[in-house]
């Protein structure tokens, strides 16, 4: 039996591998910390081998996607200068083949693909953690919440919050119809249940924000690229002074209040505050990609102290630019927000400038949504993670050209000229 290239590497045409390669994906990265290096192993070998099918159009140009692999390349580099070299040199390949994989997935499938893959691969990882999770009590402020099959409450959450966008998106954006509403509703309200259980402030606020910006997205991919240009920003400036005028009469304090939590973030003010003094010791370069956090190491073990974090692993500053300045400097802080920036500004000036372009406004949502929790996670700067890899699937997006459309104006019908003689003598055929 042979199998056509088309079913395997030609977007649009390989719907049934690429929904089963995404769904397969997200659920290694959920739980390859529980599963081993064989779910890594299984990870690479559903889009590494794809190279070999048909390497010119899996791989293209790759002198396109420098500015993509910038901070990659700059982590790999660190272990020359790191304080743990072996540590930076692994977790470094493993960052740079990560995104090459992202890549890889971001050429052969197209954007009905990857939703429908996500869908799949968070509702398998929700129904696995309630199959097998359990519940978890944070020492720090004494409340007992659902973490499922995962060692964090927030990282469940944030495969709630994916979940939860993706079932809006898919209907709203993508106009799914028949099947995949009933697949997207399911999912969707299996991962609003989970967001509940998870008591996860941070995945709650960030998931109320994305799909009030992903219902905005799809009203504004009903008007002409103008008018949409124009109540963008118009909505942008009412909502930036909207923002200030809460936080200014105390809004911030009353959310915090809602969901439990006290002026210091349960801690994470008192993190950020270390992570800020200890790349004040190495600024430019940082201490090595992933060289902070590592056992032996002085720091790293008295904040695990602090924080009751007994398996002296798995922990972070919780935020992505302290923890990025403090492993690989100002210049892979720079790199790294480069990627994250220019995914975001390509997709918004795709959605503004193009007629009804589904791509770009379901990716510049996905993008949106990273850059919130960057503030408070660290979802894009590790391999084998949801959060990175949809960044690089996004970023590399916009290296695909998109075909030029007439803004603004509904196309028109395409009438055939005949030649002249014909219509002399009287046919049309």
């Amino acid at each position: 039996m042979r199998i056509s290239k088309a079913s395997l590497v030609t977007p649009g045409e390989n719907q049934a591998y690429g929904i089963v390669a995404v769904g397969l994906s997200l659920f290694v990265f959920a739980y390859s910390s529980l599963f081993g290096q064989v779910s890594i192993l299984a990870y690479y070998g559903l889009w590494l081998p794809l190279v070999l099918v048909d390497y010119r159009a899996v791989l293209g140009n790759y002198t396109r996607y420098l500015w993509i692999f910038a901070f990659a390349i700059f982590a790999f580099l660190s272990m020359f200068w790191s304080a743990a070299p072996s540590q930076s040199l692994r977790t470094g390949i493993q960052y740079l083949s990560h995104v090459v994989c992202a890549l890889i997935a971001m050429r052969t499938i197209d954007i009905t693909t990857l939703a429908r893959g996500v869908l799949v691969g968070i509702g398998a990882v929700l129904l696995y953690s309630f199959a097998f999770g359990v519940y978890h009590a944070d020492p720090l402020d004494g409340t007992v919440s659902f973490v499922g099959a995962f060692a964090s409450k927030n990282q469940l959450g944030f495969y709630a919050s994916l979940g939860v966008y993706f079932a809006v998106a898919t209907i709203a954006i993508l106009g799914e119809r028949r099947l995949w509403i009933s697949v997207g509703a399911a999912v969707g309200l299996l991962s609003a249940y989970a967001l509940v259980l998870s008591q996860s402030a941070t995945s709650v606020l960030t998931t109320v924000a994305i799909v009030g910006c992903c219902l905005g997205l799809s009203v504004l991919r009903w008007l002409t690229p103008k008018s949409r240009k124009s109540l963008f920003v118009g909505g942008a400036i009412v909502l930036a002074v909207g923002a200030a005028a809460f936080i200014s009469a105390g809004g911030y304090g009353l959310v915090l209040g809602a969901f439990g939590k006290d002026a210091t973030l349960t801690g994470r003010t008192y993190l950020w505050q270390q992570g800020i003094e200890a790349a004040a010791a190495n600024p430019w370069f940082g201490v090595g990609y992933q060289a902070y956090w590592v056992q032996g190491f002085s720091e790293a073990e008295r904040l695990w102290e602090e924080f009751y974090i007994g398996t002296r692993s798995g922990f972070h500053f919780h935020n992505t630019f302290i923890e990025s300045v403090v492993e690989t400097g100002v210049i892979g802080l720079l790199l790294l927000c480069m990627v994250l920036v220019v995914s975001i500004a390509g997709h918004l000036g795709r959605f503004l400038s193009t007629d009804r372009h589904p791509e770009a406004a379901l990716l510049l949502g996905v993008t949106l949504l990273l850059a919130m929790r960057a503030f408070v996670e660290i979802d894009i700067m590790t391999p084998y993670h949801v959060g990175s890899f949809l960044l690089y699937v996004a970023a590399g997006k916009l290296t695909i050209r998109q075909p030029r459309e007439m803004a603004g104006l509904a196309p028109w019908p395409v009438v055939p000229r005949l030649p002249v003689a014909s219509l002399i003598s009287g046919t049309g055929q």
